[in-house]
């Protein structure tokens, strides 16, 4: 019965993040005054939801987003995603640093991202390496 309850809520987990992600993109939109620009923000994370939905069952790739923990092949392709993403985020975050710079700005807030992603990743590697 758990493994059922599990599975079920699975299935609605990323959907319902992808609907509460477009109603606080709503909220934020609307209180400085663009209404408009928060139901399309909605309207784009809906679909999003909606298209999770529809093609959960036929997409290998909606299962991992779904349940990345089912078994080692997903839990893997899921860390090597996330991975990916953190040095494609990292580096389109050092070069606006970089552009804000050359630019003659301070690189706000740029350097408060990238000291960020350098501290986590010092201390996950701190942590990491101590329970190896």
């Amino acid at each position: 019965m758990q493994i059922l309850r599990s599975r079920i809520s699975s299935r609605w987990r990323v959907p319902a993040v992808a609907l509460a992600a477009g109603l606080a993109m709503l909220g934020a939109q609307w209180s400085a005054g663009y209404p408009g620009r928060g139901f399309v923000s909605l309207a784009i994370l809906g679909a999003f939801a909606a298209a999770l939905v529809l093609f959960s069952g036929r997409s290998g790739t909606v299962e991992v987003m779904r349940d990345p923990g089912v078994d080692e092949r997903t839990a893997l392709l899921d860390l090597r995603a996330t991975a990916f993403a953190a040095v494609v985020l990292i580096l389109v975050v050092l070069g606006a640093f970089l552009y804000e710079i050359a630019r003659g700005n301070d690189g706000a807030p740029y350097t408060w991202l990238a000291a960020v992603a350098g501290i986590s990743y010092l201390a996950a590697l701190l942590v990491l390496q101590r329970r190896s």
